[in-house]
């Protein structure tokens, strides 16, 4: 949007470029990959633009805008140029580097796009601007990170075409957001089904089902089981319904409508289709693996 909107974007900073499969071969970041179709230099280090800006003559409106870097940016590269960076939160609730996934795990009814000052610390700079965007009930991580990026973006080039106003302090209580670890997004069955949903939600949920690992790709709360439940008392976990749209199970508070999964080492699939192919019967369980038996969620 930036290159769309006339910004005179010069260099590009990203990650290395990744080695794909077994082979020697690497591919680019999307990033690297935008940069190269529009002929913009790319480097993949900080220390190669902190040389490439000391060389210069004058640093006279160059400003640095980063965008999702991962890193803490130090000096000297802070001394240098101006550097803006676009988080996704409404700061200081969740500074750090997963903004979207806490918001919704969390149950936040909002988040926010915001354009702020990058000093040394984890996202503690003066802000410059901030909107505010609801999160919609069924929507994925990826889905709201989508929207918070056209904001932002519209947000970048309002404020570099006009310059920017006076940074204010952040306020209120800072809320850290952590990286989502792998165990975190293992669903409970022993917590509510609208709990459960936000972990599908935040990408990459799973559950076991006869020691198998299996990824919840899309789910909701369901709240109208059917009169023919033959279940009575069903564990946390169990399977009570069995539908053309999907398998019921019993969570300790509501019941979790599972449309789509994905068994190990296989495509994505409708999950009656997957019970179908197990021959899964109404009052089998899922079970929950605890991450010191666990490997992959640990």
């Amino acid at each position: 949007m930036l290159i769309e909107s006339g910004i005179n974007v010069e260099a590009v900073v990203t990650r290395p470029d990744k080695r794909r499969g077994r082979g020697s071969d690497t591919s680019p970041s999307p990033v690297k990959a935008a940069a190269t179709a529009f002929n913009i230099p790319c480097f993949d280090s900080i220390d190669a633009v902190v040389g490439e800006l000391q060389n210069r003559d004058s640093l006279a409106g160059v400003t640095g805008v980063v965008v999702a870097y991962g890193r803490i940016l130090k000096e000297p590269l802070i001394s240098l140029i101006p550097l803006v960076n676009l988080h996704f939160s409404l700061l200081p609730r969740w500074r750090g580097a997963a903004p979207v996934e806490r918001a919704i795990l969390s149950g936040d009814a909002k988040t926010g796009s915001s354009i702020m000052q990058i000093e040394e610390g984890l996202d503690t700079g003066g802000v410059y601007a901030v909107e505010e965007v609801e999160i919609l009930t069924h929507e994925s991580a990826d889905e709201l990170r989508s929207r918070l990026g056209v904001v932002g973006a519209q947000q970048l080039v309002q404020m570099l075409r006009h310059g920017f106003p006076q940074a204010t302090a952040q306020v209120g209580e800072p809320v850290h957001a952590e990286k989502i670890s792998p165990s975190e997004l293992q669903i409970s069955w022993g917590e509510s089904a609208k709990n459960a949903v936000r972990r599908v939600r935040v990408g990459g949920a799973y559950s076991y089902f006869r020691n198998q690992r299996v990824k919840i790709l899309d789910a909701c709360v369901h709240t109208n089981a059917s009169e023919n439940i033959s279940v009575s008392s069903p564990a946390v976990g169990a399977i009570i319904e069995m539908r053309k749209d999907g398998i019921v199970v019993h969570t300790s508070d509501g019941h979790l409508l599972v449309s789509h999964v994905q068994a190990e080492s296989k495509k994505p699939m409708l999950a009656r289709d997957w019970a179908n192919g197990l021959r899964v019967s109404v009052g089998d369980q899922f079970e929950f693996v605890s991450s010191s038996t666990n490997k992959d969620a640990s």
